[in-house]
This record gives structure tokens, sequence and C-alpha cells, in this order.
């Protein structure tokens, strides 16, 4: 028994990022995206990302068998993210041109917004053909968001009728390539600015795509 007034010991204080309750596996993928933007999808470990956390290998294991698997569930919470995102400049735009405009403009500043997860989801580090369904599916669902507002418009008369996975798939490269220009500084170093250029991608991709006198 402890003498009165002497005092216990006082529990020792966790470092702020150390896990301690919760989800785990949500909290392994949120430090695995804050390593890779510090230090690149190469400088990223499964095992340096526990201890950062404070956890055990056995707890580590039981959520991701290796690297890879943690870098899926990166990508797949990427697809989903820019999914939403895509979808509600979609909605909130009215389902028009100018809405079809406003998801370019969404996509790149996802990508500035969420570099590491972009990076992982284009950069070639996962192959979503050979990984999980969950990740198949959800990168197919981010893809098709394009393809529906494509459909769409073709249905009204404002898209020319080309095959709608092929006008998505050009579109995509227009808007993947300001997205990594602007992730990469690139476009820093030139002066210019992502949204003005994806802006005037936007109105020329509409131009390009769209029926003459519409």
């Amino acid at each position: 028994m402890a003498m009165i007034g002497s005092r216990a010991p006082r529990p020792r204080r966790k470092r702020p990022d150390r896990y301690h309750h919760g989800d785990l596996r949500r909290a392994l993928v949120q430090e695995a995206v804050r390593t890779i933007q510090r230090h690149g999808v190469e400088g990223l470990t499964l095992r340096a990302v526990g201890q950062a956390l404070g956890v055990s290998r056995t707890a580590l294991y039981r959520h991701f068998a290796d690297k890879s698997a943690l870098l899926a569930a990166v990508a797949r919470e990427g697809f989903r993210t820019l999914r939403l995102e895509l979808v509600d400049a979609w909605e909130r735009g009215g389902r028009g041109p100018e809405a079809f405009d406003a998801m370019s403009v969404a996509y790149v500043r996802f990508a500035v917004t969420h570099p590491s997860h972009y990076r992982v989801m284009f950069g070639g580090f996962v192959d979503a053909r050979a990984a999980d369904p969950d990740l198949r599916e959800e990168a197919g669902a981010a893809f098709h968001v394009l393809v529906d507002a494509l459909v769409a418009q073709q249905q009204n008369g404002l898209v020319r009728g080309d095959e709608p996975s092929q006008l998505a798939r050009f579109i995509w490269a227009i808007v993947h390539g300001v997205a990594m220009l602007a992730i990469d500084g690139q476009l820093q170093r030139q002066d210019a600015d992502a949204e003005d250029l994806i802006r005037y991608a936007a109105d020329r991709i509409r131009s390009g795509i769209g029926i003459p006198g519409h």
C-alpha cells in the first residue's frame, strides 16, 4: 500500500502521433500518406509506419500483409475521395457544360490537395487490375463518373457521339497532365496557375468534343 502523501508514478505520456485507440487500419493509412508526403513512396516501409504509431508488428500485419497491401489501401481511399468530389462538382454544376468544366477543376484540386494519394493512384506503384477487388471497383467507379457525364451530354446533343470511354480517356489524359505539372511544382517554375490552366484546358476540351453550334 502506498504511503499517504506519496505520489503515484505518472504514466508516461505518448507522443502526439502515437496511436492509442480507434480504427488502427485507418490510422495506418493516414500515417502512410504522411510518410509519402515527406519521403516519397520509395521511402515508405510498413515497419516504419507501425513504429511511428507505436503499434506491435503483430497488430500491424493483422491489417496489412506487406507494403503493397498498404499502398492499395491508400489508392483505394484516393479513388473513393476523387469519385465523390467529381460527383459533387457534376451535381452542383447542374449536370450541364458548366458542371463538366467544374469536374476538371475538381480533379486537379484533388491532386493538389491529396498529392500522396494521387502519386500512389497513378504512379505505377499499385496495379489496380492485380490488386484487391475493392480497389478495382473504386478505380472503375471514379472513371465512370466521367463516362456517365459524357453520356448525359451526348444524350442532350452537346457532345459528339464518339465512343464514351475513349472520349473519357482523352479528357483524362489532359487533366492528368495538368495535375502532374501542378503537384510536381512545374507550373510555379513557369509562373503559371494550375486553376487558370485547367479552366483554359476545360474550355478547349469542350470546344474539341462538342457539336458545332452548341
